[in-house]
């Protein structure tokens, strides 16, 4: 396994530098720079534009040097001096925008993910065990509800009900008392107030999802000799359940940490932003409009970083999982 691991990290270095030059790349494709975007929202408030002042803005920002040269300059700081640039738009550095939302957004995120892990578990065993029941029919029912409501909706409904039945301020993580009071106790519990309805906005979709893929493996597996063997001999359902079948059924749960990892930067913007939840994603989408190239290409390299510590960290849980899985 240690040389397993190693290997996984040499291969990951030529592709986090292939990453880098695609999310480089990406970031040029649309026509113009920031300063291009910025010109057309003075135009559009009716604001005269002096053709010196752009030129010079072009020159401060870099934007007349080659792209080769911004490329070098941007992945140079990062690896000499951890500096992933600075932000146009905000007029800060890259990094300390990053770092401000991956708190809230690593806590909403995993809190989702333990949700969905939570609730898709139990009701797929039972969907597998008991095919065809009443109660299969009924939870298949809610979870096609849950694949086909879009999240943004069913975060506008959550929030009319929170504040039509319960008096809770909706939007945002802490209630106006609360954003900028210092860590207690009663802010704690206020996160915990609010933290409950993006938590099931992002988790239903997810949790339907996975409640069909448990029940669609489990099901094959009970079915297969060694399982109808079990069960001949006399040994209790639950016991032939879990020991075996359950164990090669849970496969999907390690394996979506290849993807859950980037999500937590990129995922569910709309339904942040209908909340207005301090995270990523949003912060991704005004940097990618505004082409704050610096701020969006450290996002979309970050992405990419965490897709791949994400799918070694899922293969190595594989492998100890499924004892048919082996290092090669």
């Amino acid at each position: 396994m240690p040389q397993y691991i190693l290997k996984r990290v040499l291969y990951m270095i030529p592709t986090l530098f292939g990453l880098s030059l695609i999310a480089f790349m990406i970031i040029q494709l649309p026509p113009g720079d920031y300063v291009t975007s910025m010109i057309a929202s003075m135009q559009d408030s009716g604001a005269n534009v002096d053709p010196r002042q752009v030129e010079r803005l072009r020159e401060i920002y870099g934007f007349n040097d080659p792209i080769w040269l911004q490329y070098l300059k941007w992945i140079g700081g990062i690896l000499t001096r951890g500096d992933f640039g600075y932000s146009f738009e905000w007029n800060r550095p890259v990094a300390d925008l990053i770092w401000e939302r991956m708190g809230s957004t690593l806590a909403i995120s995993v809190a989702a993910l333990l949700f969905v892990w939570a609730v898709a578990l139990p009701i797929g065993i039972y969907s597998a065990v008991r095919r065809h029941s009443v109660g299969d029919y009924v939870f298949t029912f809610i979870g096609f509800i849950g694949l086909a409501v879009p999240n943004f909706i069913l975060a506008l409904a959550l929030m009319y009900m929170s504040y039509r039945y319960f008096g809770q301020s909706v939007g945002g993580l802490f209630s106006p008392e609360y954003v900028d009071a210092p860590w207690s106790w009663g802010k704690f519990v206020d996160l915990l107030a609010h933290l409950w309805i993006p938590i099931i906005v992002i988790g239903t979709s997810g949790t339907a999802a996975m409640i069909r893929v448990i029940r669609a493996n489990l099901s094959d597996e009970l079915r297969k000799p060694y399982v109808i063997t079990a069960k001949a001999k006399g040994l209790p359902e639950h016991k032939v359940v879990i020991k075996y079948p359950l164990r090669i059924a849970l496969n999907p749960f390690v394996s979506a940490i290849g993807w859950v990892l980037p999500e937590l930067v990129s995922g569910v913007t709309i339904t942040a932003i209908v909340l207005n939840l301090p995270t990523a994603g949003p912060l991704l989408l005004r940097a990618l409009i505004s082409q704050d190239m610096y701020l969006a290409g450290s996002f979309i390299l970050l992405m990419g970083v965490l897709t791949l510590v994400g799918m070694l960290i899922s293969d190595l849980l594989l492998a100890l999982l499924d004892p048919r899985i082996r290092f090669t």
